[in-house]
């Protein structure tokens, strides 16, 4: 019988309108990071926008790179747990090793147009079963008890999907 390990993918977007406190530090830390960063590749400020450096500059893509480094503490005080998406009990219970940072957008002169992503990849998960639009997960390697294995139902969701499929025998 075959196993079917999935890893789950959750980009947050982070945007002026966010409302969560750890959101707005992220918001603001990348922002004035931008600012900073964007100052190598634009010295002469032709450009505004995010896009404009992009355009006109094609080493400015290091600019997701150098503007990441704003984040690290903040990714830190997750602990490892994808924030936001929760369990149909409502609890946290996917971790993340690995992240990927991008800027979307932003304006050197309009820091409302400033908009991030962080794209969370979770830790393997066995796929047990899809009941009505809910993922019946469990952790790779979970304990058996005499309850079976402990298992996790979460539903799908805009921003989360499965990012990594991978068939194994056992």
């Amino acid at each position: 019988m075959s196993k079917k390990i999935i890893r789950l993918c959750y980009r947050k977007v982070i945007d002026a309108s966010s409302q969560k406190v750890w959101d707005q530090y992220i918001f603001d830390s990348t922002y004035t990071e931008f600012l900073m960063q964007s100052q190598f590749y634009n010295q002469e400020k032709k450009f505004t926008t995010f896009a404009e450096i992009l355009h006109n500059v094609p080493a400015a893509e290091r600019l997701h790179f150098l503007v990441s480094a704003a984040i690290t503490g903040y990714l830190q005080q997750l602990n490892g747990i994808v924030p936001d998406i929760l369990n149909n009990l409502g609890k946290h219970f996917l971790f993340f090793k690995n992240y990927r940072f991008e800027v979307i957008n932003s304006d050197i002169k309009n820091k409302a147009s400033h908009q991030v992503a962080i794209n969370f990849f979770s830790e393997p998960l066995l796929w047990q079963d899809t009941i009505n639009g809910f993922l019946l997960v469990s952790p790779v390697g979970a304990a058996q008890t005499e309850d079976g294995v402990r298992t996790d139902l979460v539903q799908l969701q805009p921003f989360l999907s499965i990012y990594s499929l991978k068939t194994a025998e056992g």
